[in-house]
């Protein structure tokens, strides 16, 4: 019998922009499968942009979470639930208090297979609801992913009482409450 090591393991990513990505990591955290989610800048033209930068709205990049993920034990798809369930996919203008093209959604794909499996669950949340409005979410090609200052990562376990009033106050928990059951 052959002892697999933790090295001969195939991790795939997983790449999302949900509004403020402080908000974005916990929802995947809970999850067994996923070993890591990583704040961070994509899909700009500024190479290891800066919070202050990407603020400015001047760089083109999306706040983001970078999930590593282990298909062995949680699918893409399944992951791809937990993003929707995490977001509001049909405000083109950014997420929920945050405003602006660094706050907007996307699925960033890393393969043929998951921009067909993102395709394939946008329909289905376009479809099934709980949305009338149209989902806006684009589905786009992975691009350079910059991690973020170290003061961002993990941001809910390490200001815990400012990072649940900020889910709170900037209306993100009423409506995960409001559309999908979600507290």
């Amino acid at each position: 019998m052959e002892d697999t090591t933790q090295k001969d393991k195939q991790y795939e990513l997983a790449t999302f922009a949900g509004g403020c990505f402080w908000c974005m990591v916990k929802p995947f955290h809970k999850y067994e499968g996923v070993t890591e989610v990583v704040s961070g800048y994509t899909g700009g033209h500024v190479p290891n942009p800066t919070y202050e930068q990407v603020c400015s709205e001047t760089t083109g990049h999306y706040e983001a979470v970078q999930v590593t993920f282990d298909p062995e034990v949680i699918s893409y798809p399944e992951i791809l639930n937990i993003f929707w369930e995490s977001i509001d996919p049909t405000d083109a203008g950014g997420q929920f208090g945050d405003r602006g093209s660094s706050y907007k959604t996307a699925i960033f794909y890393h393969s043929e297979q998951q921009k067909e499996q993102a395709e394939a669950s946008k329909k289905e949340i376009q479809k099934s609801g709980p949305f009338e409005s149209p989902i806006v979410t684009p589905i786009l090609p992975a691009a350079p992913f910059y991690r973020a200052e170290e003061y961002h990562q993990d941001y809910y376990k390490k200001n815990p009482s400012h990072y649940g009033r900020y889910f709170v106050g900037s209306g993100r928990a009423g409506f995960l409450e409001r559309n999908w059951g979600k507290s």
